[in-house]
């Protein structure tokens, strides 16, 4: 990365054609906050992948880090874990190894974004895994991004036993008990001095909202607390 040319401009070309809908300020406002950990011990946590915009964002600052891995938590749904409801919306369910992830209920899909944003991810890939893993590696950070299949709490199970992390983006389940328990597990990787931080902040879903009012915005051990874009919130972690 030429160290004298604009990140965002760097950034915007890295994910111009990977698909997917966080916008490019909140991109370089990750991209910002994990250079910002620099110094710190951990890694860089993200919950909520898909075909990986955010999860470039953050390998480009780890990169330049140089000791600095992403870990990159996901469902990873292949087309055939995709069923239409009864209202016409669309939902997933994802069997991984014995147990069944039984998916967006809350923030189900409507058929018209369906088609249009999610039904060509799968025209280029039945696999969303393999989709992820090709944009990354397309931008040479397949050493730095490891994607993880699951939830939190299989990662809890299963990830590295010793795995910490100063910075955390939280962008998986939307309601209220899933982010709450999102946040617990959080916690328990994060370092002093870390950062916590959420799509879909103070936007349209309640029980992100909710769950940040009451676990980051009113904990003492949090010492920063700053809606950063349109919907992107962080806090800073004392530990």
């Amino acid at each position: 990365m030429t160290q004298t040319a604009p990140i965002i401009q760097s950034i915007e070309k890295s994910v111009k054609d990977v698909p997917g809908w966080t916008p490019i300020d909140q991109l370089y406002s990750l991209f910002v906050l994990a250079v910002s950990t620099t110094g710190l011990k951990g890694d860089i946590l993200e919950l909520g992948s898909w075909c990986g915009r955010s999860a470039i964002a953050l390998g480009l600052a780890a990169r330049l880090m140089k000791e600095t891995k992403v870990m990159c938590v996901d469902l990873f749904p292949e087309k055939s874990d995709w069923y239409e409801n009864k209202d016409g919306s669309y939902s997933f369910k994802v069997t991984i190894g014995d147990k069944l992830f039984d998916a967006y209920h809350e923030q189900t899909v409507w058929k018209e974004p369906f088609e249009r944003d999610i039904v060509p991810v799968y025209q280029r890939n039945e696999s969303l895994l393999e989709t992820f893993r090709q944009c990354v590696a397309n931008q040479s950070l397949d050493d730095i991004v490891t994607p993880f299949r699951g939830d939190l709490a299989l990662f809890s199970k299963e990830g590295p036993q010793d795995f910490k992390c100063k910075l955390a983006f939280i962008d998986g389940d939307h309601s209220y008990e899933a982010v709450c328990g999102d946040i617990a597990r959080v916690e328990k990787y994060l370092v002093p001095g870390g950062w916590i931080c959420f799509d879909d902040a103070f936007s349209s879903y309640e029980g992100v909202n909710k769950a940040i009012s009451d676990k980051i915005i009113a904990n003492p051990r949090y010492s920063f607390a700053q809606q950063f874009t349109r919907k992107f919130f962080a806090a800073r972690f004392s530990g």
